[in-house]
């Protein structure tokens, strides 16, 4: 069974948006998601844009990625700028670390439709992204 960890700075959007692709396209893997510095909660937006697409991320809680630490991983993937430049060195084992980086929704200003469709438009790169590393990763190397 494959264990992953997903790393952005608040882990309230793209990370958490991410771990429930991947949970989406196998329940089997252990899937999960941190950040540097975790926000509050969840973005009502990434809750939001998922559930139209049928995955529910509304009961994800933001964590600190010093939790995980001392965990083992197959994969730790850091999906902004700031956690991959920030991100902690792990005393468990990481078999492979990987960068799939993405624009970050919440930063974004303007109308409630425009804020939306950059929503829109990073969950649809994420589940793009997630879903070719999955095939890529994952599949063909299922041992």
């Amino acid at each position: 069974m494959k264990r992953i960890l997903i790393l952005c700075t608040g882990n309230s959007c793209r990370s958490q948006m991410a771990e429930g692709v991947l949970k989406s396209l196998n329940g089997s893997m252990e899937v999960y998601s941190a950040g540097t510095q975790p926000a509050e909660h969840v973005h009502p937006k990434a809750v939001q844009v998922m559930k139209e697409i049928g995955i529910d991320i509304s009961g994800g809680i933001p964590k600190h990625v010093d939790g995980f630490l001392d965990q083992s991983f197959d994969y730790v993937i850091t999906v902004c700028d700031h956690a991959r430049e920030t991100c902690p060195v792990f005393t468990g084992r990481v078999r492979e670390r990987f960068h799939l980086g993405f624009e970050d929704p919440a930063a974004t200003t303007g109308s409630e439709e425009h804020v939306l469709s950059v929503f829109r438009k990073v969950r649809s790169e994420i589940v793009r992204d997630f879903t070719s590393f999955y095939e890529r990763e994952i599949l063909t190397s299922n041992s």
